[in-house]
C-alpha cells in the first residue's frame, strides 16, 4: 500500500509539472451512448427482430463520438462528423430541425458559448457555467491507465434535450382518477349489480384507451424530467477541472459520465499533440441567452403539440 501511495504521489507530481506549462493542451475522445426503452415507447408487441432493426437504423442518433480539446482554462467540445445511413436517426433529427454544434467553455471567466441549429435557424447561446454540488464517494476504479474517483450530483435537465424524453407515467394519473371516482361514487339509485356493471364498463374503456396509447403516441404522452442524478468518474492524473459537455468542476478531468440513460466514456487521450488546435469561441448565429433559446424551442414544441397531439386528444376525450 505504501509503494502504491508513493507511485501515485510521483505520478501526480510529474503531471503537475506538465500541466504547469503555459502552452499545455490535451485532446480527449468520448463515446456517447443512450439506451432506449422500446417497451416503454409502445414496442411491447414488436418482435425482437423488428426492435433490432429499428435500433440499428437509429444507431447514429443514440451513439456519437465527441472530441474535447482543452488547456488549463478553456475547451472546445464538438461532435465528430459521421455519414448517416439511409433513413437513419441523424437525418431524421436534421429534418426535425435539430442540429448539434460546438460548445466553448471558459472556466476562468465562468462562461459557456454554444452554437446550435433549430428549425433551420442558427443560434449562438451564451450562458454562465452551471456549478454542480459534487459529492465525493471515496470509490475508485481504473479507466485505461488512469485511476479515477467517483462523484455524484443532482443536475437540472435541459428541457430542450430530446434524448431525455420519456413516456409520461399515465398510471399515476389513472390511479388518482380512480381514487377520486371512488370518493364521489354513490349507489343510492343503483343496485349492486348495476354498479358492478358500470365499473366493468369503465375498466374496459380504460383498457381500450391504454391499448390505443400503446400503439399511438402523441406529444401529450411525452415528458422531460426536471432533474436527474449524475455519476462522474474523474482522474487527478490530469489536473484540469473540465469534462465532456456541461460537466466540469472536479479536481481532475472527467473521463466517464452516467446521466439517466446516457453514458459518456473517454476512449482516448492525447497530451500535448504535435499540431496544436486553436481553441476559439464560436461566433455564428443569433445571440441569445439559454433562457431565451429554451423559450423559443418549448414554444415551437408546444405549437407542434397542438398541431399533432391536439387532433388525437380531441378524439380521445369523447
Amino acid at each position: 500500500m505504501k509503494l502504491k501511495a508513493l507511485l501515485t504521489c510521483i505520478t501526480l507530481c510529474l503531471a503537475a509539472s506538465v500541466f504547469a506549462q503555459d502552452d499545455f493542451q490535451g485532446q480527449a475522445t468520448y463515446m456517447s451512448k443512450t439506451t432506449v426503452d422500446m417497451d416503454g415507447w409502445g414496442g411491447k408487441e414488436m418482435s425482437p427482430e423488428r426492435k433490432k432493426m429499428i435500433m440499428e437504423r437509429m444507431k447514429s442518433m443514440f451513439e456519437k463520438t465527441f472530441l474535447l480539446t482543452f488547456n488549463k482554462t478553456e475547451s472546445i467540445y464538438k461532435e465528430e462528423e459521421q455519414l448517416d445511413t439511409p433513413g437513419g436517426g441523424r437525418g431524421m433529427m436534421m429534418s426535425m430541425g435539430m442540429g448539434s454544434g460546438t460548445q466553448y467553455k471558459n472556466l476562468k471567466d465562468g462562461v459557456v458559448l454554444e452554437d446550435k441549429e433549430f428549425m433551420g435557424k442558427q443560434f449562438l447561446i451564451s450562458d454562465t457555467l452551471e456549478k454542480l454540488e459534487w459529492k465525493m464517494t471515496g470509490e475508485t476504479k481504473q479507466i485505461g491507465k488512469y485511476m479515477c474517483m467517483k462523484a455524484t450530483a443532482m443536475k437540472p435537465v435541459d428541457q430542450t434535450d430530446w434524448t431525455k424524453m420519456r413516456r409520461r407515467d399515465r398510471d399515476k394519473d389513472k390511479k388518482k382518477d380512480e381514487t377520486e371516482a371512488k370518493g364521489d361514487r354513490t349507489v343510492s339509485t343503483f343496485g349492486k349489480d348495476d354498479a358492478n356493471k358500470a365499473d366493468k364498463a369503465k375498466d374496459s374503456s380504460a383498457v381500450a384507451s391504454t391499448e390505443k396509447e400503446t400503439t399511438t403516441l402523441t406529444m401529450d404522452d411525452i415528458e422531460i424530467p426536471k432533474e436527474e442524478e449524475v455519476v462522474a468518474w474523474y482522474t487527478m492524473q490530469i489536473p484540469v477541472n473540465n469534462g465532456p459537455g456541461d460537466f466540469w468542476g472536479l479536481p481532475g478531468l472527467i473521463l466517464e459520465i452516467n446521466s439517466g440513460r446516457t453514458t459518456i466514456l473517454c476512449s482516448k487521450i492525447v497530451m500535448n499533440p504535435e499540431e496544436k488546435i486553436e481553441i476559439k469561441k464560436p461566433s455564428k448565429g443569433q445571440e441569445v441567452t439559454r433562457a431565451e433559446y429554451t423559450e423559443t424551442v418549448t414554444k415551437k414544441m408546444a405549437e407542434m403539440r397542438e398541431m399533432y397531439g391536439g387532433r388525437n386528444r380531441g378524439g380521445r376525450g369523447k
